[in-house]
């Protein structure tokens, strides 16, 4: 597997050592964007592994997709200065941080992230390797560039080797492509409504729906199918098969469960030419990304670098898919990967999450919990935009923060 970049070109002299770690939850949005109130795109009959039994099917949060919130990691350092970053995780993650990760950290030099990022893992490898440790380790990582950005006082792309870009351009997620095409996106993505449990008139209805938009969108942009986990094998065979005669799909996106590597090979293999199977939001770390890449199971990874293991361990999947020929299109993760895709030939455009619950406005992804998270107009956000030190977001100081656990 390829290494990261050294760090601004050497090895730090004079920095700050870190004094303090802290981990908070939050509540409301922001990083965990499915912790909406009212009425909201993003909870309106999607399907989901829990499609199969009818209790669960009308809404995610009724299965519990909001209970964990958002974990906010600070690190601060000697001189005071503070890094840190938002994921998803709440209370159990923060137990994590504070009870296990943070001895790692306090007294060390932050220069150090490969190092801390090692042992971060290694000694939670008998209980982590993915999921919610995976979620904790991510975000003490993305905190630690953020604290080294600004104690460097450059942006974390900057420490990354520097834009390959004049700016980054985006598709859109939600339920109005058409919206999204009028806003200058270069393509939208649906969420699927109907799993394999609602059977073929759920299949006609997803048709149906993507017919539609497509009429509205014309042809020449794209659309994009978000599964959610949610299908098996034939089904999702069936509905690429159709999806691309009749509607001109773009990519089928995380169709199966993704420990099912051998069913995204055989998907894959299936797919029509031409239309793009993509997967990896809820994969983790460099190991889960080879079996994906060396098994043949996709065209493009979506790390999400809030859940893969953080920037140290995105800057070696990517380098690992660059060799494979793979684009890398990080899921929607706000600042955390628009400061790494705008580094990266193989990552040429990006994903934004339509947070407005129309979705009919662009508003800021991780609202309420970032100030002055950039977005995109017209489809797009200069590379001029991430020119602040560290990730270039403050905490919204507004947020009520929980912290359950000290050390």
């Amino acid at each position: 597997m390829a290494g990261s970049v050294p760090i601004g070109g050497g090895c730090a002299m004079g920095l700050s050592k870190i004094k303090h770690v802290r981990a908070f939850t939050a509540t409301g949005g922001g990083a965990d964007y499915h912790d909406q109130q009212g009425a909201h795109w993003i909870d309106d009959h999607i399907a989901t592994p829990m499609s199969r039994y009818p209790e669960y099917r009308q809404s995610r949060r009724s299965f519990g997709i909001n209970v964990l919130g958002t974990l906010v990691v600070e690190i601060e350092a000697e001189d005071g200065t503070i890094g840190f970053a938002v994921t998803t995780g709440g209370e159990p993650a923060c137990y994590i941080v504070e009870r296990h990760l943070a001895r790692f950290l306090e007294g060390r030099d932050p220069v150090e992230v490969e190092k801390i990022w090692d042992q971060m893992y290694f000694s939670t490898q008998y209980y982590g390797r993915k999921g919610l440790v995976i979620n904790a380790i991510s975000g003490v990582d993305l905190a630690l560039w953020d604290l080294l950005g600004k104690l460097r006082g450059e942006p974390v792309c900057h420490l990354l080797g520097g834009a390959v870009r004049d700016e980054l351009q985006f598709y859109a997620t939600g339920a109005r492509p058409d919206i999204a095409r009028d806003l200058g996106f270069i393509g939208g993505k649906l969420p699927l409504h109907h799993g394999p449990a609602e059977g073929s008139e759920g299949m006609e209805k997803n048709i149906a729906l993507l017919a539609d938009m497509r009429g509205k969108c014309g042809d020449d942009f794209w659309l994009m199918y978000d599964c959610w986990m949610s299908l098996d094998v034939d089904y999702a065979t069936r509905l690429a098969q159709r999806a691309w005669d009749e509607c001109g799909l773009k990519w089928i996106e995380e169709a199966l469960s993704p420990d099912d590597y051998w069913g995204y090979a055989q998907l894959k293999k299936n797919a029509p030419r031409g239309l793009l199977v993509t997967t990896g939001e809820h994969e983790a770390t460099r190991w889960g990304f080879r079996m994906l890449l060396d098994m043949e199971c996709c065209d493009i990874i979506q790390p999400d670098v809030g859940w893969c293991g953080g920037i140290t361990e995105l800057i070696k999947i990517a380098h690992y898919a660059d060799t494979r020929g793979a684009m890398v299109i990080p899921h929607g993760s706000s600042v955390y990967s628009y400061h790494f895709v705008v580094t990266r030939h193989n990552s040429p455009f990006a994903e934004f999450l339509m947070m407005h619950p129309g979705p009919t406005e662009v508003v800021p992804m991780f609202a309420p919990q970032l100030l002055g998270e950039p977005v995109p107009v017209n489809g797009r956000i200069r590379a001029s935009a991430l020119d602040r030190p560290g990730f270039g977001v403050d905490l919204n100081p507004d947020v009520p923060l929980h912290r359950p656990y000290t050390h």
